[in-house]
């Protein structure tokens, strides 16, 4: 029997998901990638590699014969249909339903253009809330989906994601904080097998609020729900400072920053690891990774575009996965 293949899914077809994969193939030796299969438009990818000047290695096939194909061809599951926005949505779906099957292991998927999928009503605010639906729809059990960017250098956990600044302070609630920190505990266990996950969380005013001088939801939020975690058994230091928790020295104390804002969270991320930080989807029932980038159209076909954090996306999903 051959083993199950990880899949990766098409996205965006106008930027460089599909050059990526195509040099991801390519580096698959130097890199020792297990095996993958596209899932999407043949001719989506056929038209980014004549337009690098790479020779197409496309070879359509059915999951079960990715191991062997991948040796010498990139495989790919072909989905035909227009527009092209929903095919992007269908491969993502079609990934989820493979891998619930048993058929596939997990996930990695392209990055999408959200501007474009709204044109075409869909839903979702991005990947991760559409990949929790997914996940409810296939298990029949609600879930969480909650995002977190890992590199070997630092591993963060944007508490609130793709909202307005001035909404934060509502939505970060007692019960989120709490919630979102059980699902990072619990996956750092069972999916990256840390025995005793050490958690940090960011106050979300400066200086965590200067014991409530400078705002009150670090004293009135933050600390409550910190103390509730400790009393669960969980290993988690906060409300600190968000401007001293990031240099060398602090990041040795802990595994995960857990941070109230997005850029809070991904601003050190993409500044200490732009290349080679990953984007991996936590509280799923499967493994879910992604490139920590968008979809840059301004320089897709141009053969300039970097596969390197596609590429530990692949390898953090094989390892995820095993």
């Amino acid at each position: 029997m051959s083993p199950r293949p990880l899949l990766l899914s098409q996205g965006d077809p106008h930027g460089i998901g599909p050059e990526l994969a195509l040099k991801a193939w390519a580096q698959r030796d130097a890199h020792r990638l297990a095996p993958f299969a596209l899932i999407g438009d043949p001719e989506i990818f056929a038209r980014a590699a004549q337009q690098i000047g790479m020779a197409a290695p496309l070879r359509e096939c059915a999951l079960n014969e990715v191991s062997t194909v991948f040796a010498q061809h990139l495989p790919i599951i072909p989905l035909h249909g227009s527009p092209p926005e929903a095919i992007v949505v269908a491969a993502i779906a079609e990934a989820v339903k493979h891998i619930h099957a048993g058929a596939a292991r997990a996930i990695i998927t392209n990055p999408i253009s959200k501007a474009s999928l709204y044109k075409t009503g869909f839903a979702y605010p991005g990947h991760t809330e559409f990949l929790g639906a997914l996940a409810e729809e296939f298990w029949g059990v609600p879930a969480q989906p909650v995002m977190m960017i890992w590199s070997e250098l630092l591993a963060v956990v944007p508490i609130t994601i793709h909202v307005p600044l001035a909404d934060v302070p509502r939505l970060l609630t007692q019960d989120l904080v709490i919630e979102t920190a059980r699902i990072v505990a619990r996956d750092l266990k069972e999916k990256f097998g840390i025995a005793q996950p050490r958690l940090a969380l960011a106050g979300l005013n400066p200086h965590a609020g200067e014991s409530g001088t400078i705002g009150r939801e670090d004293e009135d939020v933050l600390r409550p729900a910190v103390d509730i975690l400790r009393g669960e058994g969980i290993a988690i230091a906060g409300p600190l400072s968000a401007d001293t928790m990031f240099h060398a020295e602090a990041r040795k104390t802990y595994d995960v920053a857990l941070c109230p804002t997005h850029d809070q969270a991904l601003i050190p991320a993409k500044t200490l690891a732009f290349d080679e930080g990953v984007n991996v989807t936590l509280g799923l029932p499967f493994v879910r990774t992604s490139p920590d980038h968008g979809t840059a159209p301004d320089i897709a076909g141009r053969g300039l575009a970097r596969p390197t954090s596609l590429i530990e996306a692949i390898k953090l999903a094989d390892r995820l996965a095993q």
